[in-house]
C-alpha cells in the first residue's frame, strides 16, 4: 500500500491546526505520517506544536514561505524519505475519517492519474452556506480563469467520480514521482492558483487528475488569508497572468489570451470601483515584473509537454466560469 506523508502548514493558526490534526489522528488509512510545516509563527504556536511530541513530524521555518514554499518543504522531505505520495491539507480543513483512504483508493484505481482530489464542503457560521460545496475539483475556462466546481451547491449535488481539470491544494493527494518529473509548486505564486498551475502542468505532461466524492473534508474558507487586508485581491491579479502565460499551449493562445485580457480588464475596473484598486494594481505590477521569468518557464514547460492543445481544450469549460455572474451580461457579445 502507498506510504503517504500528509503535509499541513501552520502560520499563526494553531487553533485551526490542532482541530485539523485531531481529524487526521482519526483517519482509517494506516500507512501515513503527518508533517506540520510552521511558516514562522509566533512562539506560542511553536510551543503547542512541539508539545505534540512524536505524534507529528515538525519542521520550523524562520519566515513565512507562503503555501507554495511551505508545501515544497514537505514535498522535498517526502522525496528524501521515499514516500509514495504526498497529501496536502489546509490547516483550516478537517477531513472525515475515510478521506485519505478514499484518495489513495482513487490513485490506485487510476494508474494514469497523478493527482486525486476530493469533496471540500464549507464550514461556516452562516446556516445558508454551511455544508454546501466549496469545491468538487477545479475547472479551467477558455477565458483563462480557473474555478471551483460546484461551489455553493448542496452536498448531494456533488458530481460522480471522474476526471477534473485540476485539484485544490487544500485537500488532495499527489504521487511523489510527479514532482521529480514536472517540478515542485511554483514559489513565485506564494499563495493562490499555485495548485491550478500544478494541475495544468500535470495535464500538459500527459497525466490525469481524478475526483473522488467519498474523500470528504470540511473547509473554513479564508481563515488565513482574511487576516491580511487586500491579500486575496493582490495575489489574484499577480498570479492569474502568470498561470495563463506559463501554461496555455500554443494551439489555444489565440482563443484564451484575448478573452483573458478582456476579463482581467473588467475585473480591474470592478476592483477600482469597489475600493480594491490599490492591491489589484500592485498585483498587476508584480505580474509584469515576473513576466520574463514566466516566459522562460513557459518555454521549458511547453517544450516537454505531451498533451496536445486539443487534449487541453477538451477538458476546459468553453464559457465564463459559473461564478462570474456579473460578467456574463457585460461580456455576452464576446462569449461565442
Amino acid at each position: 500500500m502507498m506510504r503517504v506523508l500528509v503535509v499541513v502548514l501552520n502560520w499563526n493558526g494553531i487553533a485551526d491546526t490542532e482541530e485539523c490534526l485531531a481529524a487526521l489522528a482519526a483517519q482509517t488509512y494506516p500507512h501515513a505520517d503527518v508533517l506540520v510545516v510552521d511558516n514562522g509563527s509566533d512562539p506560542e504556536d511553536v510551543r503547542r506544536l512541539r508539545a505534540r511530541g512524536d505524534a507529528i513530524r515538525l519542521r520550523l521555518e524562520p519566515e513565512n514561505l507562503g503555501f507554495a514554499g511551505g508545501v515544497n518543504v514537505g514535498i522535498r522531505l517526502a522525496q528524501h524519505d521515499g514516500y509514495d505520495a504526498v497529501a496536502l491539507l489546509n490547516n483550516d480543513a478537517t477531513p472525515e475519517p475515510e478521506w485519505l483512504a478514499a484518495l489513495v483508493g482513487a490513485l490506485e484505481a487510476h494508474p494514469e492519474a497523478a493527482i486525486a482530489t476530493g469533496l471540500l464542503l464549507r464550514r461556516s457560521d452562516d446556516a445558508a452556506s454551511a455544508g454546501t460545496i466549496d469545491t468538487a475539483g477545479d475547472g479551467m475556462s477558455v477565458w483563462g480563469m480557473p474555478f471551483p466546481q460546484g461551489r455553493g451547491e448542496p452536498r448531494d449535488a456533488a458530481p460522480a467520480a471522474g476526471e477534473v481539470f485540476s485539484a485544490s491544494g487544500g485537500a488532495s493527494l499527489y504521487r511523489t514521482a510527479l514532482f521529480a518529473e514536472i517540478g515542485l509548486f511554483d514559489e513565485t505564486f506564494f499563495a493562490y492558483f499555485e495548485d491550478v498551475d500544478m494541475g495544468f502542468r500535470t495535464r500538459l505532461a500527459g497525466h490525469a487528475v481524478v475526483f473522488e466524492p467519498a474523500a470528504v473534508a470540511h473547509h473554513r474558507i479564508g481563515a488565513t488569508s482574511s487576516r491580511i487586508p487586500g491579500f486575496t485581491v493582490r495575489q489574484t491579479f499577480k498570479n492569474l497572468p502568470l498561470l495563463v502565460v506559463k501554461n496555455v499551449p500554443d494551439g489555444l493562445r489565440r482563443v484564451v489570451w484575448p478573452r483573458f485580457v478582456l476579463l482581467l480588464t473588467m475585473m480591474l475596473l470592478k476592483a477600482v470601483a469597489t475600493g480594491s484598486g490599490r492591491p489589484a494594481l500592485r498585483g498587476l505590477a508584480a505580474a509584469i515584473r515576473l513576466a520574463p521569468r514566466a516566459m522562460r518557464e513557459r518555454r521549458r514547460i511547453q517544450s516537454t509537454r505531451v498533451a496536445s492543445a486539443a487534449d487541453i481544450a477538451d477538458r476546459m469549460l468553453h464559457d465564463l466560469p459559473p461564478e462570474q455572474h456579473g460578467m456574463r451580461k457585460l461580456l455576452r457579445p464576446f462569449r461565442r
